[in-house]
């Protein structure tokens, strides 16, 4: 799992309930670099802290005690980590809603999330958990704001003031408001054209819009309608709502392939909207140029 997965809507599904204590199969958390995650605080402990160091989210379910295997190792990591990145640890059976959000399939899950997007899953066995967590480091490697310091430190220095039009912004996004949450950051593109930040968000703001009025059979209506290239695009929409951007990049390729003149143009543009809701060192979005090429020449 890379790149553009839409995490916000846990932020408007949000209990007052807090997190409960460590659960009985003795999964807890072991430092400060280690939290439970409910829907509660999945937003400021996923998504607001994965803005300054990685967030590796272990998915596990009570109930199944054999889910929680990398929970020991983990830990460990995650104490030697020093606080370079934090581990998120959500039960899910008192909170399902979040394995959705990720497309878990199978416990264990353990997904890294960088900036509030997921970054890659964990796919391997419990020795390589500290070779894929060094990966997730060296990928986020400067991208990212950092660890908060700690009491004491970098006294004397003045702390830079947050920037109100990104807090404009982010408050709109945190309600629920996409239309102002694009609005606010259109207002930082218009005086700052090459705002990275900005232009990174607007993106993904306007992909949740877009993809939030979509059918949900938007997937199954395109099968069934395979000349119908209006049904291609919000099917490829979908499949990346959906965490399948594989399937999305190949059916807007082949739907490339078979078209001409406007249905071709459209299905082109599209699919280079998608690719910039992703790095562009991605495998995936490398891989995909490649068959764009061929599709087109």
């Amino acid at each position: 799992m890379t790149g553009a997965v839409d995490l916000s809507a846990l932020k408007e599904r949000a209990q007052a309930a807090p997190a409960g204590p460590p659960t009985a199969n003795g999964v807890s958390a072991a430092s400060a670099a280690v939290v439970e995650v409910t829907e509660a605080n999945f937003e400021a402990e996923v998504l607001a802290r994965s803005t300054q160091v990685p967030v590796v989210v272990e998915l596990y379910a009570a109930s199944m005690p054999a889910s929680a295997v990398f929970s020991p190792a983990l830990d460990s990591l995650a104490a030697a980590g020093n606080g370079s990145w934090v581990l998120a640890r959500v039960n899910v059976d008192s909170d399902p809603r979040i394995a959705q959000a990720f497309g878990v399939q199978a416990l264990p899950a353990v997904v890294a999330v960088a900036a509030g997007r997921p970054l890659a899953d964990f796919d391997g066995d419990e020795p390589q958990l500290g070779q894929w967590i060094d990966a997730v480091l060296q990928a986020t490697a400067g991208k990212l704001s950092g660890p908060p310091q700690s009491e004491g430190e970098g006294e004397g220095e003045p702390e830079e003031p947050e920037d109100p039009r990104f807090v404009a912004a982010e408050t709109a996004l945190s309600e629920g408001d996409l239309a102002g949450a694009e609005a606010a950051y259109q207002v930082i593109l218009d005086a700052e054209p090459a705002n990275v930040q900005a232009l990174g968000a607007i993106r993904q703001v306007r992909f949740i819009a877009r993809v939030q009025d979509l059918d949900p059979d938007a997937v199954a209506r395109a099968d069934a309608e395979p000349a119908d290239v209006a049904a291609q695009l919000d099917a490829a929409d979908m499949e990346l709502y959906s965490q399948q951007p594989e399937a999305a990049f190949a059916r807007l390729i082949e739907t490339i392939r078979r078209t001409a003149g406007d249905d071709r143009n459209s299905a082109r543009t599209r699919l280079l909207e998608l690719f910039e809701l992703f790095d562009p060192a991605d495998p995936i979005v490398i891989a995909a140029r490649r068959k764009l090429a061929s599709a087109l020449y």
